[in-house]
This record gives C-alpha cells, sequence and structure tokens, in this order.
C-alpha cells in the first residue's frame, strides 16, 4: 500500500542542496520512496522544480508560486526523517 506525504515550505534551497537531498532519498532511511516532485523557492530569488524516482532526477527551473510544496510518495514513509531532510 502507498502512501503519501506532503509539506509546504519557506526555505530557500541552492540546485545543490536539492540535487543532494534527493540522492539522498534513494540511500535510505525515509522508507521506500517511489517518487518525489516538487517547487521550491531558490536562494538566488527564482523558483525550482523537481521530480525525482530511484537513480534518476531532475531539476529545472520553476515559475514563481506562494509558497514552496514538496511531495514525496511511497511505501512506510518515514516523515520526522523527511521533514529534518527537507528542513521543514
Amino acid at each position: 500500500m502507498f502512501t503519501s506525504w506532503g509539506a509546504e515550505t519557506v526555505h530557500k534551497y541552492t540546485r545543490e542542496e536539492i540535487a543532494d537531498i534527493l540522492g539522498k532519498l534513494d540511500q535510505g532511511g525515509y522508507g521506500e520512496v517511489l517518487r518525489a516532485k516538487g517547487i521550491v523557492a531558490a536562494a538566488d530569488g527564482s523558483w525550482m522544480e523537481f521530480d525525482h524516482v530511484p537513480e534518476e532526477s531532475e531539476i529545472r527551473p520553476g515559475s514563481p508560486d506562494y509558497t514552496g510544496r514538496l511531495c514525496v510518495i511511497g511505501a512506510k514513509l518515514k516523515e520526522d526523517a523527511l521533514k529534518e531532510l527537507f528542513h521543514v
């Protein structure tokens, strides 16, 4: 059975920080992550969108939004660990 975890965030990320977070999802400790996606504010004032499936990530420029949004889909997700990983 799949579940999802979602959060809104005002945290500003660098591209490298998002890449590092997505890489850590593949290393374990967060449940069985099947997909992650989101739109977040970048440290330089722009916005980034990301999509992640195991072993494959894409980070691209995004359209401005009122706040960042995150979504992780999988099984046995560890919500507290995900909150800490994404700084929410």
